[in-house]
């Protein structure tokens, strides 16, 4: 099964709402970083692929017709080698904010695991490699630094995906554009709206 959409917006541009709403309009399952919890080899393919090192893509997203948020929008140019009919959806969302976001909700969770036994997991050694140290330089406290990153990201996304095969899609935006960038009828339901800086922090209090 080929990618039918490659999500390319980093990690707190609302992609666990926009999993929940691809999923719901028929391209199921939608890969994002929850995944990873019950895929324990994938954080080692991430960290290869991080490295340099060849990956099969179509084997990796065995099962998944999309791919949004960390890690997966870090490659987003080898995605659409691998899957050359794949649409782009770049998701964003003002920069002062999606800082912020990031601050109160990841980065609080992955800081608190540095010079624990965690910090020795699979898992958490490719969210360091791929996106603090990897991306950000571990310089999460340098707020101009870290959205320099992040819009840098969104401009390359933007100047270098061909415009008639990307979507720049913010929250709030709804059905309507996403709908009609996939050809997909528009459904009476509600848009998704999950995993505000509130819900992410309340569902890792109880883990």
């Amino acid at each position: 099964m080929a990618l039918d959409i490659i999500g390319a917006g980093y990690g707190r541009t609302g992609t666990l709402s926009l999993k929940q709403a691809l999923e719901q309009l028929g391209f199921n399952k939608c890969y994002h970083m929850m995944e990873i919890f019950g895929l324990p080899a994938h954080p080692e393919q991430w960290r290869a692929a991080n490295r340099g090192e060849t990956v099969d893509w179509e084997a990796l997203f065995t099962g998944f017709r999309a791919s949004v948020d960390w890690p997966a929008c870090n490659f987003w140019r080898e995605q659409m080698r691998a899957f050359p009919k794949a649409r782009v959806i770049l998701s964003l969302r003002d920069s002062d904010s999606w800082y912020e976001s990031v601050m109160n909700t990841i980065w609080k969770v992955s800081s608190m695991s540095i010079g624990t036994p965690q910090a020795e997991s699979a898992q958490t050694k490719m969210v360091f490699e791929l996106i603090w140290d990897g991306k950000f330089q571990r310089r999460m406290d340098d707020k101009k630094h870290v959205i320099e990153v992040y819009e840098r990201h969104n401009r390359d996304v933007i100047e270098n995906v061909p415009k008639d095969r990307l979507l720049v899609y913010r929250p709030g935006d709804s059905w309507e554009p996403l709908c009609s960038f996939l050809k997909v009828p528009v459904p009476a339901t509600p848009f998704p709206k999950t995993n505000s800086t509130e819900e992410f922090n309340q569902m890792f209090a109880k883990r």
